[in-house]
């Protein structure tokens, strides 16, 4: 039996999702722009959200040495 098209496309998304784990970071902050940050969170997976609330921390503490 072949597989129907939603499963394939799924099935891929998950494999290219398991091979490239950062390489959604674009098509994930492009979805948060008209989506939720649930959204973002759920799309970048838990090592992309682990980036991006690094990125957020050091941009703070970047942020507030050049305000003092």
């Amino acid at each position: 039996m072949s597989e129907d098209p939603e499963r394939q496309r799924e099935r891929l998304r998950q494999q290219e999702l398991k091979d490239n784990p950062l390489g959604n970071l674009n098509d994930a902050s492009n979805r948060a722009s008209t989506g939720s940050l649930v959204d973002l969170v759920n799309s970048l997976g838990w090592k992309g959200t682990i980036i991006l609330m690094l990125v957020l921390a050091i941009g703070g503490m970047v942020a507030l040495y050049f305000t003092n």
